[in-house]
């Protein structure tokens, strides 16, 4: 049984000739475009990447932040 991909889904709901021309392996038209988007894919996952590395390095901060005021207090109460 052959899995069906979502990307084939839209492909073909998109217009039904592109799916049968991907299905003969037939070579895209469009070369340039299917580049640009390949792109502009992998500069989105690199800021996604860099965004997740940030919020990690925020919530770093701000436990340590957290453990200076606990020690501070620490220190009055004494």
């Amino acid at each position: 049984m052959r899995t069906i991909r979502a990307s084939e889904i839209g492909t073909y709901i998109y217009c039904q000739r592109a799916w049968w021309y991907q299905q003969r392996g037939e070579p895209n038209q469009n070369q340039a475009e299917l580049a640009s988007g390949i792109e502009i894919h992998e500069q989105h996952g690199k800021a996604v990447i860099v965004t997740g590395c940030l919020r990690i390095l925020a919530v770093g901060i701000l436990l340590f932040a957290l453990a200076l005021l606990v020690y501070a207090l620490t220190l009055q109460l004494l």
